[in-house]
């Protein structure tokens, strides 16, 4: 029987936390295909995923590569991948079951009509330990609920409300035929996940569901603040990936260029947020050459980065437009936990 979807789970000595992960996407569904990839871990991850083979035969399968970090993970996880539609779950994250079961529903009903979408989008939940307010990320504000569109359709965002790798379904075969690489040993790379397949996009569905639970509270954790202003050079790298990839003054419909352009404002927030986080004049100095580099070696990007406001308040220099830069980064925090 073939599968309706395919969840890739990368995993790097994710012994202690995948088992949540692993019992969220179980739910007694034979439609689901559910790929653990484990990253070289040194821990016992190989082993519990072969364990979850064995019990699960025909559901669960194992990719076991070399270390070479969460986007060949993912890659991996997508080459191995033989569902209709294709779904990345963290090994520290878990799917809301109901949700779960809400989705496989509908790509059943929707099979039986032959009815295609490149883009499936749902809403997540930022799970940030110690908050007893859980924030929740959905779309109805900007997109049509339960029905097929397309970009003319789509609104405008808000800063917290990026499609993010959590909020997204590709149908399998239109996501391979995109192109996507992810570099390898990089972190943040989820970004160019969903972003550079966005321009190929062209019949997209929006299931208003709860289905992604992201978790926020480990300490190692990629996007814990002090390990992400570590990681800076990482982050400074995918958000030029991004802003090379496309020129979006190339795309036709003006409603995708928008969204790309608010995409590549937030990415450039967050650098310069955690530049200025940093607290250190080299740093400083990395935030007004990353700017230096947007205006100049892509003064088009630029003016479509810059014509929102985060892109507006965070290309601030002076000591006041820090202050607000900072500012607005720690009611981020406060009110939606990101980090």
């Amino acid at each position: 029987m073939k599968k309706l979807l395919s969840i890739a789970i990368p995993c790097y000595n994710s012994e202690a936390y995948m088992d949540r992960a692993l019992k969220s996407v179980l739910i007694g569904e034979d439609l689901i295909e559910v790929i653990i990839v484990d990253d070289g871990s040194t821990d016992k991850t190989l082993e519990r995923a072969l364990m979850y083979q064995r019990k699960f035969p025909g559901i669960v399968k194992v990719v076991h590569k070399e270390n070479g970090g969460h986007g060949d993970a993912v890659m991996h996880g997508l080459e191995a991948a033989t569902g209709q539609y294709f779904k990345v779950l963290d090994s520290d994250d878990w799917l809301g079951k109901k949700a779960l079961f809400a989705v496989i529903q509908f790509l059943k009903m929707n099979s039986k009509i032959d009815n295609d979408f490149d883009m499936i989008i749902s809403d997540y939940v930022y799970e940030k330990e110690g908050k007893k307010h859980k924030k929740r990320v959905g779309y109805k504000s900007v997109m049509p609920v339960r029905t097929a569109f397309n970009w003319d359709k789509v609104g405008s965002f808000k800063p917290w409300q990026n499609i993010l790798m959590h909020s997204v379904i590709y149908r399998t075969e239109f996501l391979k035929s995109t192109g996507l690489t992810l570099p390898k040993h990089t972190f943040y790379v989820d970004n160019i996940y969903v972003y550079h397949p966005l321009p190929y996009v062209k019949k997209l569905y929006y299931l208003d569901v709860d289905l992604y639970h992201y978790y926020i509270g480990r300490a190692d954790q990629s996007v814990n603040e002090s390990v992400m202003i570590k990681r800076i050079d990482q982050q400074l790298l995918v958000t030029k990936l991004m802003i090379e990839d496309y020129e979006l003054r190339s795309l036709a419909n003006e409603n995708l260029r928008n969204y790309m352009g608010h995409y590549l404002s937030v990415m450039m927030s967050v650098c310069s947020s955690l530049l200025l986080r940093a607290k250190t004049e080299e740093a400083r100095d990395k935030k007004v050459e990353l700017w230096r580099y947007l205006r100049e070696e892509y003064p088009h990007q630029y003016k479509y980065i810059t014509k929102h406001f985060l892109g507006k308040t965070c290309k601030m220099e002076s000591k006041a437009g820090e202050a607000i830069i900072l500012g607005g980064y720690k009611l981020g925090q406060m009110f939606i936990g990101f980090n």
